[in-house]
């Protein structure tokens, strides 16, 4: 009884929250249900303004809200950085490829990314091609979703005392849910709300601190010389707020590198491009979603080293070491429900908003592009399966996230190091290069996810000097390499030019 009067405000906020996502997933469970472009893109037809909160919603999850914002507690302010470099290309996004991808994907009737490169390069290698697509999707989104889990696990048990299994559980299966009712649909309505939700809770995070001290003079007064130590047991003086005292720039290039190519090469943040409605929905997203996004990087990623302000030695040497939970810390030692509540839900939001994309890619990705490729079924049976694949997923993802391998930011990142080093080459040069081949797309995977593995576990860690270069910079390179030799080199495998011509809208 004494848990729900302490924490009946939280409670309630949160029940609300989800009782509407559950809402919004059976409401559109009908409209999903009629076919394969219901369900897996919402037949093109959601508004700009829907997919431009979705975009950003789906971008910076609870890994940023969490785990970015908490890796600033031993990094410094310094790592506010990072933001600049996706919003950066959050813009490139939304000016080079989104326009493009809207076109070339309706003209080929896609729904998938792996079936955009099957279609578009029309090549002799493109059932293998889609079908390793497919895989690397799976692949690299599991650890992708065990870093949203985690972080919303860790808040749960840091404000709520949920133990960490059950709040794992939690976050996971109730999004996976509303998920498979309403497909596209309830992902991109209920990723809208959560983007509003999102936005306003960045804004009132990078409050507390100063509300919590007293004033923005006396908190970064409190910051500017702490005698705090860092993971290496040594006091961080001014380092919170000298740049990149705590922290190397070429740490943070690397974050902002692979999470930022990312965005403009993972199929959660593209398939957005494929359900917008017009031309006009395309021009507004393209403005607002940079603002989204920006404003509410400006609010999160300095925020852990504010914290420094709230915490005593003894609790700042806890947190140096798990990060993950600096906001969780944050809102509790805060101490107004309230407050707590409406954060608590926002940071639920940020982390649903992205599991319940990378759960629809996962299961389309398995269905669509993998087993109705070489054992085809009917529309029923594809939407039928994608749903059970979804929950299948859930499953081992909830096992994982049980036993995490890594942090949330280094889970994050290594999943986006895989998706912009394999997927990039082959889909800038698919929207642009009239003369990308098949062979050169199929090269380029297969070397970016290759190259990753190998630098990470072969050579980062295994060489001081190589520790702070992230496996996106090596591998992105490489394999964008592969991807403009090997399609020179296969220039007889070019597609014909009345096709190219379909899709470059030139006839």
């Amino acid at each position: 009884m004494d848990y729900l009067v302490d924490n009946w405000p939280v409670l309630f906020l949160i029940t609300i929250y989800i009782a509407l996502c559950l809402y919004i997933g059976w409401w559109f469970q009908k409209k999903a249900s009629e076919g394969v472009s219901a369900y897996y893109i919402a037949k093109r037809e959601i508004p700009g303004w829907v997919v431009s909160l979705a975009f950003f919603s789906t971008f910076i999850s609870t890994n940023t809200y969490i785990g970015q914002a908490g890796q600033a507690f031993s990094a410094g302010l310094c790592w506010a950085w990072v933001g600049l470099f996706w919003t950066a290309f959050c813009m490139i996004s939304w000016l080079l490829l989104g326009p493009r991808m809207r076109n070339q994907t309706a003209t080929l009737n896609s729904v998938t990314i792996p079936d955009y490169f099957d279609y578009r390069y029309k090549s002799s290698l493109s059932r293998i091609m889609r079908a390793f697509a497919a895989f690397i999707i799976i692949f690299a989104t599991l650890w992708y979703m065990v870093g949203i889990a985690k972080g919303c696990a860790h808040l749960l048990d840091s404000v709520l005392k949920i133990p960490y299994a059950w709040g794992a559980f939690l976050i996971i299966f109730i999004t996976c849910a509303y998920t498979v009712w309403g497909g596209m649909y309830s992902v991109l309505w209920t990723d809208a709300i959560q983007g509003l939700m999102m936005f306003f809770v960045a804004i009132i995070m990078v409050l507390i601190p100063a509300m919590y001290v007293g004033g923005w003079g006396d908190l970064m007064a409190n910051i500017s010389n702490v005698t705090h130590i860092t993971k290496a047991g040594k006091p961080m003086g001014d380092g919170l707020v000298t740049f990149c005292s705590l922290v190397s720039f070429m740490y943070i290039l690397g974050i902002g590198l692979s999470v930022g190519m990312k965005q403009i090469a993972e199929p959660r943040c593209l398939i957005r491009f494929y359900s917008i409605d017009n031309a006009k929905s395309m021009k507004f997203a393209m403005i607002a979603t940079p603002i989204f996004l920006g404003v509410s990087l400006i609010c999160v990623m300095g925020l852990g080293a504010l914290v420094h302000g709230m915490a005593t030695e003894q609790e700042a040497a806890y947190l140096v070491k798990h990060t993950d939970q600096v906001i969780g810390f944050m809102l509790d030692k805060f101490g107004n429900p309230w407050i707590s509540g409406l954060c608590l839900a926002g940071l639920f939001a940020a982390g649903m908003s992205s599991l319940a994309s990378v759960m629809l890619i996962v299961g389309t990705a398995f269905i669509g592009d993998m087993w109705n490729l070489y054992r085809p079924m009917n529309q029923g049976q594809i939407v039928k399966r994608t749903k059970i694949t979804i929950i299948l997923y859930c499953v081992i993802v909830f096992i994982f996230t049980v036993y995490p391998p890594m942090g949330i930011v280094e889970l994050t990142a290594f999943a986006g190091a895989v998706f912009a080093s394999s997927f990039f080459p082959a889909i800038f040069g698919g929207l642009y290069l009239r003369w990308g081949t098949g062979h050169g797309a199929l090269s380029s995977m297969v070397i970016g996810i290759a190259a990753c593995l190998v630098w990470r576990l072969g050579f980062r860690f295994n060489f001081p000097g190589l520790k702070d270069i992230h496996e996106i910079i090596p591998a992105f390179i490489i394999s964008l390499l592969a991807y403009l030799i090997i399609s020179k080199m296969t220039w007889k495998a070019v597609p014909d030019k009345e096709h190219l011509d379909v899709i470059f809208g030139t006839k």
